[in-house]
């Protein structure tokens, strides 16, 4: 019963991601949809090599108040333009590390995605940045407490420290993330 929860609430987080690019996505989505909807059931024994939270877990990283600037950015391996920005993300972790700035990629692929899809993306892109997976299948409960006017559509990306918060439910280019990340860094 678990699984096939996590099927539906996977398929409602499908159904609302990569709004941003409707017209373009929705054939591929269509397909996305269909593909992982065929999984009846979901081995939750499926570990990863990334650390795995519910969103309780999760949360306290959405709050850090330790003199850094956080940008979380939440995606998936199924929505292109989550994968299309990531290199921006990579690029910025890498320029920013020394300046008290750390990125965390927030996974949302579904366990049964974890080892086929996500950790060998991960590997051949070598990607640098912190890799969480958040598995909490109660979407209506936690996207809300990561941004009150968030719908659930990604990529979507959560920048913060102490002075200041704000949430983008969109992607971003290079040029865009800098500019957004200039107002926190000085």
């Amino acid at each position: 019963m678990k699984g096939l929860k996590s099927v539906i609430a996977i398929a409602i987080l499908l159904l609302t991601s990569c709004g941003n690019k409707e017209k373009q996505e929705t054939k591929h989505q269509q397909e996305d949809m269909a593909h992982y909807a065929e999984a009846t059931s979901i081995n939750t024994d499926d570990q990863s090599k990334f650390p795995i939270y519910d969103f309780e877990g999760l949360e306290p990283m959405l709050h850090r108040q330790d003199g850094k600037t956080y940008i979380i950015n939440f995606w998936a391996t199924w929505c292109r333009p989550c994968i299309e920005e990531m290199p921006y993300f990579e690029r910025v972790n890498a320029e920013q590390k020394d300046n008290n700035v750390k990125v965390i990629l927030v996974n949302l692929d579904m366990p049964s995605m974890w080892k086929t899809r996500m950790e060998p993306y991960v590997e051949k892109k070598q990607l640098k940045s912190e890799i969480v997976i958040l598995d909490d299948p109660k979407q209506s409960e936690w996207i809300s407490k990561i941004d009150e006017n968030w719908g659930g559509g990604i990529p979507a990306t959560l920048i913060y420290n102490k002075e200041k918060r704000m949430f983008y439910p969109h992607g971003f280019t290079y040029e865009e993330l800098n500019k957004e990340l200039g107002k926190f860094v000085n």
